[in-house]
């Protein structure tokens, strides 16, 4: 497992220890809709990438001051959401490394790969 940068990533196990306390956070999930209708983690809200910056003052009031975790396949896409959400003003959005793929491996095995 590659080592991560804690300043922009999660992981997939501290994720899951902030869902399991019920902390009040934005998980947003930046995939596109087909992947998002093969598998999801519940409570995720769908924004794909292409449409961040489009949908900013839709995302301020959806996070309203919580913080942000972005996830997406693998862990890429969503370390730029990442990148552009904090150029777009939103303060220490962390992306989840390993996307959902690796929450499939070391969370829930029931949420389908692809």
């Amino acid at each position: 497992m590659k080592e991560i940068n804690p300043e922009w990533e999660v992981s997939v196990a501290q994720v899951k220890e902030m869902l399991d306390r019920r902390e009040s956070f934005l998980l947003l999930d930046v995939r596109e809709p087909d992947e998002y209708a093969i598998c999801r983690i519940d409570g995720a809200h769908l924004v794909p990438l292409g449409e961040l910056a489009a949908r900013c003052e839709e995302l301020r009031t959806l996070a309203a001051d919580r913080p942000i975790v972005t996830q997406c396949h693998h862990g890429g896409r969503s370390l730029n959401a990442a990148i552009l959400l904090r150029k777009l003003g939103f303060e220490g959005v962390r992306s989840m490394a390993g996307g959902i793929n690796g929450w499939s491996i070391q969370i829930d095995p029931a949420v389908p790969r692809y």
